[in-house]
C-alpha cells in the first residue's frame, strides 16, 4: 500500500531497529516503548487488520512471536501479545501489526 507507515518500513524506505527480518515478516522495536522491551511484528504484505488477513498469516506470525521471545529472554518470564484492530481498539496504523511487551510485570487493565 503505497503511503502505508508499515509497508514503507517493510520495504526498507523507512528505517527501523530490526529484531527480525524473514521474507515474510519483520519485527522492530517500537519507537515509543510501553515496556522495556516492545516490539512490533508486521507482514510484509499489508493488510489493513487482523480481520483481513488469512490464517496461514496468523499462524506464521504467532510461529515467529515464539522466536522472538526466546531470542529477547522474555519466554520464560513472561510477555504481553497485543493486536489493536480499528478505531475503538486504538489501531493507529492500518497495517495488521502484533505488539510483544515484556521485562517488567505487566498491569491489568493495560494502560
Amino acid at each position: 500500500m503505497e503511503n502505508c507507515l508499515f509497508c514503507r518500513i517493510a520495504s526498507g524506505e523507512i528505517p527501523s531497529n530490526k529484531v527480525y527480518e524473514d521474507e515474510k515478516v519483520l519485527a522492530f522495536r517500537d519507537i515509543d516503548p510501553q515496556a522495556p522491551v516492545h516490539v512490533l511484528l508486521i507482514p510484509k504484505q499489508h493488510f489493513n487488520d487482523i480481520l483481513e488477513a488469512d490464517g496461514e498469516t496468523i499462524a506464521y506470525m504467532h510461529s515467529v512471536v515464539k522466536l522472538i521471545v526466546k531470542d529477547l529472554g522474555i519466554d520464560e518470564s513472561g510477555f504481553r501479545l497485543v493486536v489493536n484492530t480499528g478505531a475503538d481498539g486504538m489501531q493507529s496504523v492500518k497495517h495488521l501489526h502484533m505488539h510483544i511487551l515484556g521485562g517488567r510485570s505487566m498491569q491489568w487493565p493495560p494502560g
